[in-house]
């Protein structure tokens, strides 16, 4: 095969010129007249007539054009070409007749497979899938690049909202706290609390800040009144308890709880403490020493028996062992501490012992005249002291100690005794009249 455009020769099988470039025509041209021409031969040798404007030739020609608008044209496999037959040797007879080439078409000009575009070749379809790869990459590229704007914008309106919210803020205060501006600090907390008032985290950097300053009072104050006004929030308690944890006041934290709503002291029951329980009760008095007991499910408890405070007091004692209520009033104050070394409130009981007073000391001889020497005794029981008088008048704690036998003196004596215990309470008087005459 030669190229019409440049004669060059040209291998069976290319579409295109390999010198000039010009496309092969594989088909050549239609010529209605070749279909006549083959009409009129054959009506010469079997005796019919068939005029140029005949039926079959119109019928020709309409089967054409419906096979070209339905794009029942012949396929082209690809590397393979199909060359139309030219007539001269009965191919109009037989495609009459026959019926049988469904696939064939007339084409005007250069058609292929029905599409009117030659087949591509290998070399294309290379170059059209690489041109296909390219296009998915740069889409690919195109939605990597929207992405990461997305995911840069969100990334800067999240810090940006992150430093004007609640945690931003508190940040900011403890950042100013730690290098010692403690003005910006407190306006960065102070901020922080108008957002959210009933958050712990801001209200403990202001008592930072206070505590900084050594101004407790005022951290104090400010805390006690979050507090009164937003008494449903257990955070806020907890912002308190660690201002009087920090302060070493803890022995607060029990009142407070005591005063808080029961929903809230439930949130916080970490910080509760359990009373320890007596094993006396102090309604009724006792007629004599008596041993006090205390029990608590906390590990530690302390105790005072001279009215100080069991928490805070230099005095105070660990319970270990049963503690003596001696006679008189004791006052008993005692605590629990817990793990966290926060005391429960403070139980306070007064207990009191009185032991019965002697009625009056016994004293011998009993009154009487005597002629010989004698000696006055007293009998003295324990825990009592005897007093006594020889000049009429009632024995007092400032009257003669009674410490032994006491010799009766010559003439008309009366004699006076009495009692007094440890509590400075006073026994009976008893009287003697004595009269010893001279030997």
């Amino acid at each position: 095969m030669k190229c019409r455009r440049c004669g060059a020769v040209m291998p069976d099988g290319l579409l295109r010129c390999s010198k000039c470039g010009a496309d092969i025509r594989i088909v050549p041209d239609y010529n209605p007249l070749d279909d006549v021409l083959a009409a009129q031969v054959k009506g010469a040798i079997d005796g019919s007539e068939a005029p140029l404007d005949d039926y079959e030739y119109e019928d020709e020609r309409q089967k054409r054009r419906r096979n070209d608008r339905s794009g029942r044209t012949s396929y082209l496999n690809e590397g393979t070409v199909v060359r139309r037959n030219t007539g001269r040797t009965g191919r109009t007879g037989n495609m009459r007749s026959s019926g049988n080439m469904k696939n064939s078409s007339s084409i005007a000009g250069r058609t292929y497979g029905g599409t009117g575009r030659r087949p591509m070749t290998p070399e294309e379809r290379r170059r059209q899938a690489e041109r296909k790869r390219a296009r998915k990459r740069r889409k690919r590229i195109r939605a990597l690049i929207i992405l990461a704007f997305i995911v840069i914008v969100a990334a800067v309106i999240g810090v940006v909202l992150y430093q004007f919210s609640y945690k931003g803020q508190v940040r900011k205060g403890y950042k100013y706290l730690q290098s010692r501006e403690y003005h910006e600090a407190e306006d960065y907390f102070q901020t922080a609390v108008n957002k959210k008032p009933k958050r712990a985290e801001a209200y403990k950097g202001l008592t930072e800040v206070y505590l900084a300053q050594d101004n407790a009072e005022k951290a104090e104050t400010m805390l006690l009144d979050a507090i009164e006004k937003y008494s449903d929030s257990a955070p806020v308690y907890e912002a308190c308890f660690f201002f009087y944890t920090s302060v070493k006041k803890e022995g607060e934290i029990p009142l407070l709880l005591d005063e808080a709503r029961i929903d809230v002291a439930n949130k916080l029951s970490e910080y509760s403490a359990e009373v320890p329980e007596f094993s006396l009760d102090d309604e009724d008095s006792f007629e004599d020493v008596q041993q006090l007991s205390l029990e608590s499910s906390e590990k530690t408890i302390y105790y005072t028996t001279d009215g100080s405070d069991p928490f805070y007091s230099d005095t105070r004692t660990e319970y270990k062992d049963s503690i003596q209520i001696p006679e008189g009033e004791t006052v008993v104050k005692a605590v629990s501490v817990n793990k966290k070394k926060i005391p429960s409130l403070t139980v306070t009981k007064t207990y009191t012992i009185e032991l019965p007073i002697e009625a009056a000391p016994a004293v011998s001889p009993s009154t009487g005249q005597y002629d010989e020497p004698k000696e006055i005794t007293i009998v003295v029981p324990d825990g009592y002291t005897a007093y006594y008088t020889m000049d009429n008048t009632d024995p007092t704690e400032n009257s003669e100690v009674y410490s032994g036998p006491v010799s009766m003196p010559e003439g008309s004596t009366i004699f006076k005794a009495v009692l007094i215990n440890g509590k400075g309470k006073l026994s009976g008087i008893t009287t003697r009249n004595y009269e010893r005459t001279a030997d």
